[in-house]
């Protein structure tokens, strides 16, 4: 027994060196997912639009799951339920808003999610059933936009950079429509449509002109970058780069911190500029 309790320890106690000397010859810059820690897969729900946000989490399952990480996602439809999902923790995470709406729905609903990296931005268009351009545009016309305050500055600033309006000094992104103050064409703007409903309005020739996030577009199968009469200036410092929230905190966890990785890889920008072009560009890193 005492010659069986011996070999025991000391198989044991060369184990516990290998294990250890394996440690040690981890490159310290590496880090593992819990999946690949314990060879186990890891499992993200991850809440999405369904263009190009959940089709980009779907090219990147393959590679994820190589990873130790087994994504599921679930498609949204509207800009508000992934933020309720993720707050009652049905989901890891979701990927649709930009990081000014994130803020909005943040102070709005305290809901404390932080941003875990920025993936892609999505230019809004300008699109017209009744008008070749901008120039075209008729004195009164009626300019169809979201109903979504956040989505206001962006739109605001987007028509000033065109030249069609300008905004009061230094209101930036937080700009309404209250903060025009001069137009010159007298547009009437109208924001009766939530984003999601914008595509029909325009495919039924509603409003002179209508104002579409990409997501939605695309999801309308209305090429931003064809159908569109301007397009928003594409610019990887854009503010509203769409990213991966997470409740706080979670954005250390290693698989989101993979998940991010992954979808800025050189891979997914590929897959993103072959899928959209210039309807969807990539953001930097």
């Amino acid at each position: 027994m005492k010659k069986l309790a011996g070999i025991l320890s000391a198989a044991f106690l060369s184990l516990a060196l290998v294990a250890c000397g394996t440690a040690e010859e981890q490159p310290a810059e590496q880090t593992q997912t819990a999946g690949e820690a314990t060879g186990e897969v890891v499992k993200l729900v991850i809440g999405a639009s369904n263009v190009p946000h959940a089709e980009v989490l779907e090219a990147a399952a393959p590679i994820l799951l190589e990873e130790g990480i087994e994504i599921e996602v679930v498609r949204f439809q509207d800009y508000v339920l992934p933020n309720q999902a993720l707050a009652g923790n049905e989901l890891d995470a979701n990927y649709f808003q930009h990081i000014p709406y994130l803020t909005r729905q943040n102070e709005e609903h305290g809901y404390g999610f932080v941003n875990a990296g920025g993936i892609h931005i999505e230019p809004i268009g300008v699109y017209s059933q009744k008008w070749g351009s901008l120039e075209e545009l008729p004195e009164g016309a009626e300019i169809l936009m979201s109903s979504a305050v956040p989505d206001h500055g962006r739109i605001l600033a987007m028509l000033e950079e065109k030249g069609l309006v300008t905004l009061a000094e230094g209101v930036g992104i937080n700009a309404t429509l209250e903060d025009i103050i001069e137009n010159p064409k007298n547009f009437k703007f109208s924001a009766r449509f939530e984003a999601s409903l914008l595509p029909t309005a325009y495919l039924n020739g509603e409003g002179d002109a209508v104002l579409i996030n990409s997501n939605f577009a695309l999801g309308a199968g209305i090429s931003p970058g064809k159908d569109s009469i301007a397009l928003e200036s594409a610019d990887v410092t854009n503010p509203y780069v769409n990213v991966i929230a997470v409740r706080a905190g979670d954005e250390n966890r290693p698989e989101i911190q993979k998940l991010v990785e992954v979808l800025q890889s050189e891979v997914i920008r590929n897959f993103i500029l072959e899928n959209w072009g210039g309807d969807v560009v990539p953001a930097s890193k």
